[in-house]
């Protein structure tokens, strides 16, 4: 009789299986087994807890250059993810370790230690490492301090209030001394929770009418700040609502990241020179020197309860690709996140 050998152990991963055309679709995704590897010097082997979809995410699904390389086609998609080292050959990072990295999509990740930071589950739950306390709330943090320099006593317009940049950029302005905080979303549920659980001073449902005439009434003396998630029509309306020296940081625009043809506008842009209005965009990339006064700052404000976020929490490997197009959907509530049960 011959000895059985043992199998090698596996784990599934979501590879782009097609490049979409406009809107995703689950054809353009594969859900494929691949071994566990074993680590080489200075690597470490993740089982991934929880993954990360994004908005960006939608734009590396493109062949075309922009400021992160497309996905490559029948590989293994990239987007952060914190899980537990389970196989280490790197000093300093024992079994058991629980680490943020970028090479999520999957339920197993071979990760050099060098690309990974240790997080410690009992300061923060940790889901709230890829949302509140990570990429998201550093945008959040950077786009509304740095990039649009806010000050005490102005008033800040967010698009996309109720996602997971949105909602920490307006209790940033809040906490910091905003004068009014107004905020957009997709539904007049999301906007009580704005004004309800988040502390802004007005919100509206951009589906109830037009944007322009919807954030004159909420701010009908105009609006210093503008933290942009959504570009087209809701840029166009900020630029209209900004004072003399007003400024928008440019975060996303998620209106158009499915389009298949170029947005029209926005078509008031020579009110930028009258006005002397700064539109800046920005990656969170850019500004990794912030991390330590965020973690800092938004991690006191958790633990006095004065910041507040939500997470909408999709469980299975299985259901990743879901979560994500419910994402694009604007289906979530604050952070997009995918857990993967042990």
């Amino acid at each position: 009789m011959t000895a059985s050998t043992p199998s090698t152990p596996t784990g599934r991963e979501w590879q782009l299986a097609a490049r979409p055309h406009g809107w995703p679709t689950p054809a353009d995704f594969a859900l494929v087994e691949a071994p566990v590897p074993e680590p080489g010097p200075g690597q470490i082997v993740v089982r991934n807890l929880f993954l990360s979809v994004d908005p960006y995410m939608r734009g590396r699904m493109n062949d075309r250059k922009s400021y992160a390389a497309p996905y490559e086609l029948d590989r293994p998609m990239l987007g952060a993810a914190v899980g537990r080292v389970v196989a280490s050959a790197a000093d300093g990072v024992a079994v058991g370790t629980h680490v943020l990295h970028g090479l999520g999509w999957r339920e197993y990740a071979l990760v050099d230690a060098a690309h990974a930071a240790v997080v410690d589950p009992e300061q923060a739950p940790l889901s709230a490492y890829l949302g509140v306390l990570g990429m998201t709330g550093l945008t959040a943090y950077a786009g509304l301090l740095r990039i649009a320099e806010f000050s005490a006593g102005e008033t800040v317009f967010v698009s996309g209030a109720a996602g997971a940049v949105g909602s920490q950029a307006g209790q940033i302005a809040r906490l910091k001394g905003a004068a009014r905080v107004i905020g957009s979303a997709g539904s007049d549920e999301k906007c009580a929770l704005l004004v309800d659980e988040f502390g802004f001073d007005a919100a509206f449902n951009y589906k109830n009418g037009p944007v322009a005439e919807q954030l004159r009434a909420a701010a009908p003396d105009g609006i210093d700040v503008y933290f942009d998630n959504v570009g087209g029509e809701h840029l166009e309306a900020a630029i209209s609502s900004l004072r003399v020296h007003g400024r928008a940081a440019l975060c996303g625009a998620v209106a158009a990241y499915n389009d298949t043809e170029p947005a029209p506008g926005p078509r008031n842009l020579g009110l930028l020179v009258s006005r002397r209005t700064t539109l800046r965009g920005f990656l969170v990339g850019d500004h990794q020197d912030l991390r330590d006064d965020f973690v800092r700052e938004v991690g006191g404000w958790l633990r006095d309860g004065r910041l507040a976020y939500r997470e909408t929490v999709t469980t299975g490997i299985d259901q990743a690709v879901s979560a994500f197009l419910g994402m694009l959907r604007g289906e979530n509530t604050g952070k997009a996140v995918v857990a993967l049960p042990e």
